[in-house]
């Protein structure tokens, strides 16, 4: 198992610069963002798809640091009711694929997206209940009519590149736990799986262990954030807040960095379930605390992590 990172958090600096610290903090894994959401300051891949003498480039960039990309990734909403919009994530979700297939690296991490409520719709729609009834009819429509074809032709088309896509499951799209992200992977076939965030299911009131239980054998990549849950604001409001994350002392929940909402043991006991369950990828850091600098944030998460991340492989056990 690796420790690595999430590049997006360097994105005003130069590539060259970004990889020169990854490799000062100590980690030799990280996870490239290539459009869409986070934006692709680090890689263009419709500029890299049309040169190989840039991809050889761009890939020496990490082999000469001794740096592994655990995966290309292009969070975005391929789903929305703005048609411009969704084309334009769909294009950088299926490049994003092609050269994750060209550059050897065999998997992607997006989001599932959310259409509207109905075709008239023009702002996605995340339903949250099942009742009133319309509810449910804005269900079947973003399921049957919209998200199940568009990610049945993706599998199919990353099935057909050998890569796998890693979707995180993130409340305000349709896969945002592990009953949903299951559903889908059903309906659409094996290379859907997830980049398992614990982050986001803390605050929905899931137990990220039995997460990882429950997708055993989907789990394609993992990130490492943390939650604070505050439990005077969630006692008078619940974990549903739309406040800004900036306003860290009125919200329900912020992000922390890892070991700043839950302790050594629960970290523990993910790694150690991450390896019962036969993952033993990367665990890529990603820095979202608004009360730590990127420098402060990222090397006490990689302090934390370094001494819980079983680094050798698995070997036989001693009575086997």
């Amino acid at each position: 198992m690796r420790l690595g990172v999430f590049l997006a958090l360097f994105g005003n600096q130069s590539l060259q610069t970004a990889l020169d610290y990854v490799v000062k903090v100590g980690l030799d894994t990280v996870e490239v963002g290539t459009g869409n959401y986070p934006g692709s300051p680090h890689c263009d891949p419709f500029d890299l798809l049309r040169s190989t003498a840039k991809q050889k480039a761009f890939l020496d960039e990490f082999r000469k640091r001794g740096i592994q990309i655990s995966a290309l990734s292009c969070h975005g909403n391929p789903l929305h009711p703005d048609k411009k919009f969704a084309a334009q994530h769909a294009r950088v979700h299926k490049a994003t694929i092609e050269l994750a297939a060209v550059l050897g690296i065999g998997r992607i991490n997006t989001f599932s997206g959310c259409p509207g409520g109905s075709p008239k719709d023009s702002m996605p729609n995340w339903v949250t209940c099942p009742w009133p009834d319309d509810f449910y009819k804005v269900l079947a429509y973003q399921w049957n009519d919209v998200a199940i074809p568009y990610w049945k032709e993706e599998a199919a088309f990353a099935a057909k590149h050998k890569v796998v896509i890693g979707l995180e499951m993130h409340p305000g799209f349709i896969v945002y736990n592990p009953e949903t992200l299951l559903k889908l992977r059903k309906a659409c076939g094996k290379a859907i799986g997830a980049n398992f965030d614990p982050s986001h299911l803390w605050w929905q009131g899931m137990d990220p262990l039995a997460a990882l239980r429950e997708l055993e054998g989907a789990v394609f990549h993992v990130h490492a954030k943390d939650v604070n849950i505050n439990s005077q604001n969630t006692e008078k409001n619940g974990v549903l807040d739309t406040k800004h994350y900036g306003l860290i002392g009125q919200r329900s929940w912020v992000f922390r960095t890892v070991g700043y909402g839950h302790d050594a043991l629960f970290w523990k006991d993910f790694v150690s379930t991450l390896r019962t369950i036969g993952y033993d990828g990367t665990i890529s850091i990603e820095h979202e605390d608004g009360l730590m600098s990127v420098n402060e944030g990222l090397t006490k998460a990689v302090e934390f992590l370094k001494g819980l991340v079983l680094t050798e492989p698995q070997g036989a056990m001693w009575w086997a």
